[in-house]
């Protein structure tokens, strides 16, 4: 439900995007940050990349692994990262695994992605 001024939104129940094969995204765009559902399919990956965003994650269920600039972390749910923009990084699940991740300034890639 959108106002002038806000929107509220059931994330799970938005159409889920494929943001590579076996990970899915559904985002909440702001007029200056965004939030970012994603959810991983066992053995699904996100290949090493980086973005000029400032990037915050949230491991909500399952498990997470989580290289950033070179060095693995493991994540369980209730842990959370910050990944400063620039810097190389990679992210894997062995099960199932969703994670909310928080970009700021908005990635307008992923607005284009979703026609938003």
């Amino acid at each position: 439900m959108a106002t002038e001024r806000g929107h509220v939104s059931r994330l799970r129940a938005v159409e889920p995007v494929e943001l590579v094969p076996g990970v899915t995204m559904r985002p909440l765009f702001g007029a200056g940050a965004m939030l970012n559902l994603l959810e991983f399919a066992p053995g699904a990956r996100v290949a090493d990349h980086t973005h000029p965003h400032e990037q915050l994650g949230y491991v909500l269920e399952g498990e997470l692994t989580l290289e950033i600039d070179g060095v693995e972390h493991r994540l369980g749910a209730g842990d959370a990262y910050r990944i400063a923009g620039g810097t190389p990084h990679a992210a894997w699940s062995d099960g199932p695994c969703v994670v909310l991740d928080v970009f700021q300034p908005v990635r307008e890639d992923y607005r284009e992605r979703m026609g938003a």
